[in-house]
Parts: structure tokens; sequence; C-alpha cells
């Protein structure tokens, strides 16, 4: 069953807070580090689209407010 809505990460605006990935059931998303072994600047990632509820648990605990639910086409 294709989800209502998908999350959409503002990734110049994510602070890598990790919060989204805690609170996300399926465990569809992921932190990146913008250089290998964890280094540098850290950003949310959904991995697993096709996994997605889309039950924005990620985006009602982001305090930051850079998930947005987006429909999707068809």
């Amino acid at each position: 069953m294709k989800p209502p809505a998908l999350p959409v990460i503002d990734t110049d605006r994510c602070t890598g807070c990790g919060r989204c990935v805690a609170a996300c059931p399926p465990h569809v998303l992921w932190l990146e580090a913008e250089r290998p072994n964890g280094w540098g600047k850290k950003t949310a990632v959904l991995h697993d689209a096709v996994g997605c509820t889309g039950c924005a648990k990620c985006y009602a605990v982001c305090p930051f407010e850079v998930i947005s639910m987006v429909r999707g086409e068809g």
C-alpha cells in the first residue's frame, strides 16, 4: 500500500540532530555524513521510500521544521 505522503527533508537546513531517525517506526530514515567515516555535516535522508508508511512521526518531532510531508504523483 502506497503511503499518502512521504517526508522530504530540506538538507540545507537539517542539523542532523537525529530525532526524526529515532522517531521513525519502520526505520527508513538515516543520518548521512558528508565525508567518510561519519565525519562532516550530518543530514537526515529517506533511504527507503517503499518502506515508508507515511506516518509523519518524523515531521512531528523535527524541532527545526525542515521536514515536509509531500503527496506523491499518481
